[in-house]
């Protein structure tokens, strides 16, 4: 992004504007980004799956671009850490709010297309939940990956994945890793602010896998398995 103030001004909440005097906040920024980011959303997906109803494009839209997804990929992103937080906010765990997460994240978009154009933020918007589409394109249930993990290897092996899950941080910024295992294999891991988060996201990445063994053994390729196989 070559406009700094821009950036700066997208990660800057009103709370520590209210403090620092006379910088504006990122509630402009995250009114267009919140715009932009949904006619970037419906416009991919009225290309990309041109046999879907309306109804049906609402409901891809409607299951990416909410305060949920948008927080959880500024959580990736680790968009709290740079936040501009009044001591009273940050004191209080705002770095992890799931509302002003999101907000931030919008107040980016909203920077990126001021900065950019279009070109720049659709990018931008696709690279960050294109494949969140794809799953909501699926169908309801298509993000339980831990019921569709579990029926490919109940049909693969006829038994059950299992999952370790550990916390770690401070109570207020509380993040959770597992690891879920198939046949006793480390098969996927992942991360979220919650353990049935983690174990979605581990289980996203053992059913991504095991989908993809199977591609390949239909091939007659060899096939991998285990985390950190090369």
């Amino acid at each position: 992004m070559a406009d700094v103030d821009l950036f700066h001004q997208a990660l800057s909440h009103r709370s520590w504007c209210a403090e620092a005097g006379g910088h504006p906040s990122n509630e402009r920024l995250e009114f267009l980004g919140d715009a932009v980011l949904g006619l970037v959303v419906a416009d991919y997906c009225f290309r990309t799956y041109p046999e879907l109803p309306e109804g049906s494009l609402a409901k891809i839209r409607a299951s990416v671009v909410n305060t949920a997804v948008l927080a959880e990929v500024a959580s990736e992103l680790e968009l709290g850490e740079a936040l501009l937080l009044g001591r009273g906010e940050d004191a209080s765990g705002g770095r992890a709010k799931p509302s002003i997460l999101a907000d931030a994240l919008e107040a980016v978009i909203g920077a990126a297309y001021l900065d950019g154009g279009w070109d720049v933020v659709d990018r931008l918007v696709l690279g960050m939940l294109s494949e969140r589409i794809a799953g909501a394109s699926e169908g309801p249930g298509a993000g339980d990956y831990k019921t569709r993990l579990q029926e490919l290897v109940l049909r693969r092996i006829g038994e059950l994945p299992r999952y370790e899950v550990e916390g770690y941080g401070p109570d207020h910024e509380r993040r959770y890793r597992a690891v879920v295992t198939v046949s006793g294999r480390a098969t996927g891991a992942g991360e979220g602010r919650s353990k049935k988060d983690a174990e979605q996201e581990a289980a996203r990445a053992a059913w991504s896998m095991m989908s993809k063994d199977d591609q390949q053994e239909a091939r007659g390729d060899p096939i991998g398995g285990v985390i950190g196989d090369a």
